[in-house]
């Protein structure tokens, strides 16, 4: 049986991955027809985040989140960068997509590419998401989509560090950015 302490035992909003997923790795589509690899964010710290542009609550909300952690962090954000992949290509272009995280940082960088470059990079940090087939007769734009919520993030080696649950508060990433960022060494 659980004491009450053990039960009522916060359980942690940062986790460390080290070790648990590979390095940073992905070829996608950005703004202007551009192709993006993790060349683009070399020597940046990288957090990554699976979502989509019409999302009602989490992806906004999320990236707000990570929107007001980038303004914390000040100067020390200057070699952070914020990557969205949507899972939902279908309805998010990338020119669309970079119009949707500028919106929350101007160094954010939106991305999305085929179902099967998303599905590999999902498949490759063991994010989930599901696109639900329209229903008969309506509007084939008119879907729902479900995803994983956690955003990962990549020290500047492109190691993968952390992830920050849902339940991270600012103050707590902000702490575990900064000492991730000042320790980062090879």
């Amino acid at each position: 049986m659980m004491t009450a302490a053990a039960q009522a035992a916060p359980q942690p909003a940062v986790y460390d991955i080290r070790g648990h997923l590979p390095e940073l790795k992905f070829t996608l589509s950005g703004a202007q027809g551009r192709t993006v690899t993790q060349d683009e964010v070399k020597g940046k710290t990288v957090l990554l985040f699976f979502g989509y542009a019409s999302c009602p609550d989490v992806c906004p909300t999320t990236m707000a989140q990570l929107a007001d952690v980038m303004n914390r962090l000040g100067k020390e954000g200057a070699d952070v960068r914020i990557l969205f992949v949507s899972v939902d290509p279908h309805r998010d272009t990338p020119d669309g997509l970079q119009a949707y995280v500028n919106a929350f940082n101007p160094n954010a960088i939106g991305l999305t590419g085929t179902e099967r470059q998303i599905a590999d990079v999902a498949r490759r940090y063991r994010v989930s998401y599901q696109i639900d087939k329209p229903k008969p007769g309506a509007d084939p734009k008119v879907y729902n989509v479900t995803h994983s919520r956690g955003v990962y993030v990549f020290d500047s080696h492109g190691d993968a560090r952390l992830l920050l649950s849902d339940s991270s508060s600012t103050d707590e990433i902000v702490d575990a950015l900064r000492k991730l960022v000042g320790s980062v060494q090879r």
